[in-house]
């Protein structure tokens, strides 16, 4: 995860332990780098690159194979870059920004650490945020899920969906082609129109919707 200081009640109970990610710590120095062209950030970017390179060589083994590989060739690296990140900021401007990205990397490394002893973690969350792509994705589209109902039906769908995509299962057989088409459709912009009682008015207009009196997360469509 990121520095989100939000995050932190999770961890407070000692049931959840942060793992952090080395993406959010390396995409800070690139943009010092691309910003002020700073040497110190591009040495960081090729140090950090060396930790990826591991993580190259260790992709696809068993997760005992990954913890010994990143024993044996990613530590060194990781604890080399931790002490050469804390004489860096000694040289320059403690207000410059890349103080405070080199304050921000090192305030992550202790929480990087776990992924050297645990072939199960990855060195960063790129992975997880990918497949959370389509769910940011659908929020900003969609705005609201209507309901804690809806909510819940979103959960699943999405659930069924990225399970799916993580085990190579096509998503397009009988399971999962019906679901859009029990959608219920947009209503029509012009419909006949009805009063309280029930009975048509003859007339035509577009329906809008207001809360109804009795239950504010109800609604029910009035003429206009």
């Amino acid at each position: 995860m990121d520095g989100y200081a939000g995050f932190e009640d999770l961890y407070r109970s000692g049931t959840i332990r942060e793992v952090a990610c080395m993406a959010h710590v390396r995409r800070k120095f690139v943009d010092i780098h691309r910003s002020q062209g700073s040497p110190i950030a591009e040495e960081a970017i090729g140090r950090i690159a060396q930790l990826y390179a591991v993580e190259k060589e260790a992709r696809g083994l068993p997760p005992d194979h990954r913890a010994d590989l990143r024993k044996a060739h990613s530590a060194p690296i990781f604890d080399d870059l931790e002490r050469w990140l804390a004489l860096q900021l000694t040289t320059v401007s403690g207000k410059s920004p890349l103080a405070g990205t080199i304050r921000y990397a090192l305030s992550r490394m202790e929480r990087l650490r776990p992924y050297l002893d645990n072939g199960i973690l990855e060195l960063d969350n790129n992975t997880a945020e990918r497949g959370m792509r389509t769910v940011a994705l659908g929020r900003k589209n969609d705005l609201f899920v209507g309901s804690e109902a809806g909510g819940k039906a979103a959960a699943i769908a999405c659930t069924l969906i990225e399970t799916a995509k993580l085990n190579a299962i096509d998503q397009t057989p009988g399971w999962l082609t019906p679901l859009p088409a029990s959608r219920p459709t947009r209503l029509p912009k012009s419909t006949t129109c009805c009063r309280g009682d029930g009975t048509a008015s003859g007339q035509t207009g577009r329906l809008r919707f207001r809360p109804h009196r009795a239950d504010a997360t109800r609604r029910e469509p009035r003429c206009v």
